[in-house]
């Protein structure tokens, strides 16, 4: 590889602020902010709007739309168009 031209890769918290996990990891995103971590060491830590611990779709809480359902259950609601 050459030398000077890839962006320091270390290690980084990053903390969802939504659930108030945070994990550690390696990874070229850097911040001004820091956190004392578990093992004492002071690192760089980003703020993410949502994780894997958040998401609905880890989480089991993510909907599935059914659209063919929804079009059959307006058409019982209130009848088929006729064809003109």
């Amino acid at each position: 590889m050459r030398k000077g031209i890839h962006p320091a890769y270390g290690p980084v918290v990053f903390r969802d602020r939504a659930a108030g996990h945070a994990f550690l990891t390696r990874s070229t995103m850097t911040s001004d902010k820091t956190v004392e971590w578990e093992d004492g060491n002071t690192y760089p830590v980003v703020d993410v709007e949502i994780s894997n611990v958040s998401h609905p779709f880890y989480t089991g809480t993510a909907r599935v739309l059914d659209t063919a359902g929804r079009v059959e259950r307006f058409e019982r609601r209130f009848g088929k168009r006729g064809r003109a």
